[in-house]
């Protein structure tokens, strides 16, 4: 009873729902702009939150996935530590279902709390639709939703 308590909580704060599949483009080890004004400027995908893999297979992350993340260029106090991350774009281009192919000019993410809500108070440059229908604290804050 619990669990449906908390997945029903996790539904409302915008963190659970699947669409249509996209393309993942971002396998463990990208480098990913940072999209907000935490301090961070560049970000290293770790690991991708709810991957479930085969054997030998990178993990691979896509817009609106909870992705873990170590900072490699920022402010001092940013710096090499590791938090967790929303991504807002990326340059793999992926198909909608009305049949239009999207593509971003590079690979981008939001810091996040381990609860879920925004690190950083803004969004530099676009986000993804797909991203700001799963979380919208992130669509909440940003500027320009594509």
């Amino acid at each position: 009873m619990a669990t449906k308590a908390k997945q029903r909580a996790l539904v409302a704060k915008g963190m659970i729902g699947h669409g249509p599949k996209i393309s993942k483009g971002l396998p463990a080890g990208s480098v990913l702009k940072c999209a907000d004004n935490t301090g961070a400027r560049e970000l290293r995908l770790i690991q991708v939150m709810g991957y479930k893999g085969r054997l030998r297979r990178v993990p691979a992350a896509t817009l609106g996935d909870r992705i873990t993340v170590s900072v490699r260029h920022g402010t001092p106090d940013m710096r090499n530590k590791i938090f967790q991350a929303v991504v807002v774009r990326q340059r793999k281009p992926f198909r909608r279902a009305e049949g239009v192919w999207v593509q971003f000019e590079d690979n981008a993410a939001v810091i996040i709390t381990p609860e879920g809500e925004m690190k950083g108070s803004e969004i530099r440059g676009p986000v993804a639709k797909e991203a700001a229908e799963r979380w919208s604290r992130i669509a909440s804050a940003s500027s320009i939703i594509i």
